[in-house]
Formats: C-alpha cells, sequence, structure tokens
C-alpha cells in the first residue's frame, strides 16, 4: 500500500463523569472519525485473556474472577486503599497506550484527517498523551450529580469517590481548546456546537483538509485515494453537510 501524506490529526475528548462524553463519542463515530475509547480498551485488558489480567492477579488476586478483573471488587479496593490506584495506573496505562499508538499508526497510513481518543481521565495524565485539540464536554454541576446518581448502582459516596479523582471541571473548561456544553434537552444543540468545533478545527488546518477530501491528485472514481473506500467518499459528503449547513 502507498504510504499516506496526511498528517494526522490527534483530537482528545474528555469530561468529567456525567458530562456527556459518551453521547458525543458516538455522534463522532457517525460522522465517521475513528475513536480510540479508552475505557473500552481497559475492559478488553480486563476480560478473559486480556494483558492486564495476570498483572493485576499478582497484586490483588482477590479481584481477578473466572479469569477476568472483577471491576466492582478491584473499586473496592481502591476506595478501601486509595494507593493502589497508582499500582493498578503503573499497569494499565502503559497497555492502554500501546494499543493507542498502534490505533494511531494504522489510521495514519490510511490516510484519515482526524482521530479521537476518548480518555476520561486525559487532564490527569496530560503528559502520557500526545494531542493536537483537547475537547471537554461540560455541564451545569446540579445536572451532572443527577445523571451520574441515575446510573445503577451509584452512590453519593461513590460519586464523591471518582470526583476527587478527577480533574475538577473548572480547571478543565480553563484548559481545553473546545468546549460542548451538555446541559439542553436533547442533543441538538451540542451536535452544533460539535459542528462548529471540527470546523474551527479545519480551518485551522485548511492544507490538511483540502489534501484530504480531495485524495490523489488525478484520482477517479474507480482509483479511490488512499485509504478511502466507497462508505468514506459517503462519510465525507455527510461532514460537509454537518459542517458548513448548520449555520
Amino acid at each position: 500500500m502507498q504510504a499516506s501524506t496526511i498528517s494526522t490529526l490527534q483530537v482528545g475528548l474528555t469530561g468529567s463523569i456525567g458530562m456527556g462524553k459518551s453521547t458525543i463519542s458516538n455522534q463522532l463515530i457517525k460522522l465517521g472519525f475513528p475513536l480510540f475509547d479508552a475505557d473500552r480498551e481497559v475492559h478488553r485488558l480486563y476480560s478473559p485473556e486480556g494483558a492486564a489480567v495476570p498483572l493485576i492477579e499478582q497484586q490483588f488476586p482477590e479481584v481477578v474472577v473466572d479469569g477476568r478483573v472483577d471491576r466492582t471488587k478491584l473499586s473496592t479496593v481502591i476506595m478501601r486503599d486509595p494507593s493502589s490506584l497508582s499500582v493498578v495506573e503503573k499497569i494499565v496505562h502503559p497497555l492502554v497506550s500501546a494499543e493507542r499508538v498502534m490505533f494511531y499508526e494504522n489510521a495514519a497510513d490510511a490516510g484519515k484527517l482526524l482521530v479521537v481518543y476518548d480518555i476520561p481521565l486525559l487532564f490527569e495524565n496530560l503528559s502520557k498523551h500526545t494531542v493536537d485539540y483537547i475537547v471537554v464536554a461540560t455541564a451545569n454541576p446540579e445536572i451532572q450529580r443527577r445523571r451520574v446518581l441515575e446510573r445503577p448502582g451509584m452512590t453519593e459516596e461513590k460519586f464523591h469517590s471518582i470526583l476527587q479523582k478527577q480533574v475538577p471541571d473548572e480547571e478543565k473548561r480553563k484548559n481545553a481548546d473546545f468546549l460542548i456544553h451538555t446541559d439542553y434537552e436533547g442533543f441538538s444543540e451540542a451536535k452544533r456546537q460539535l459542528a462548529n468545533h471540527i470546523e474551527a478545527i479545519i480551518e485551522k488546518n485548511p492544507d490538511l483538509w483540502e489534501t484530504w477530501k480531495s485524495g490523489k491528485p488525478g484520482a477517479t472514481h474507480n482509483e479511490l485515494p488512499v485509504g478511502l473506500d466507497e462508505l468514506e467518499l459517503s462519510v465525507r459528503s455527510a461532514i460537509d453537510m454537518v459542517v458548513f449547513d448548520l449555520d
């Protein structure tokens, strides 16, 4: 395969618990952008035959059940002894990082415009990540609290414990390149904000956008640009409509 000439952008998507980040992730996937979900990768690493299982079992044998890491048991251990969190992070972070690097290299080789990293604790581990832009999902604290406490098994104590481990929303907003406010009913307003942010990224990288949009010079319908197929060509048209028709 011919090497891509696209310098694929890296966008970090983050937000505190209950801020609507997952909904934004789903919209980005619908638009056709490759998305690396750090939490989903951790789930995979904790599953049977996952690379993290034997390493965590060495440190906390009581949390491994039927060949998988029981996240509820692990959370209990961490709540009982907060210092154990750093032990878990030293095991898991390098494994997730290696998968993310491979994900990016594959996307760059395929000539993708940008990739998105859905990383809940991006600011908490910012030195370990390379991103060009950071998008933060945010909402009113009362809305955040209501959303979180509606989750099965969630308690005020758990919610408080989670917040204690996360960089405050106010600090995240100060250091974000783009904010998406999810306070509104429905998702139309958040979609509009997301579209505006995509447009802003495009405007900051006009040469990259034109190269990605047009593909190889002289390419025909039967000779698709590197890394593209019929589906991705249709996705491009959809992005054009979302970005430029939402005024």
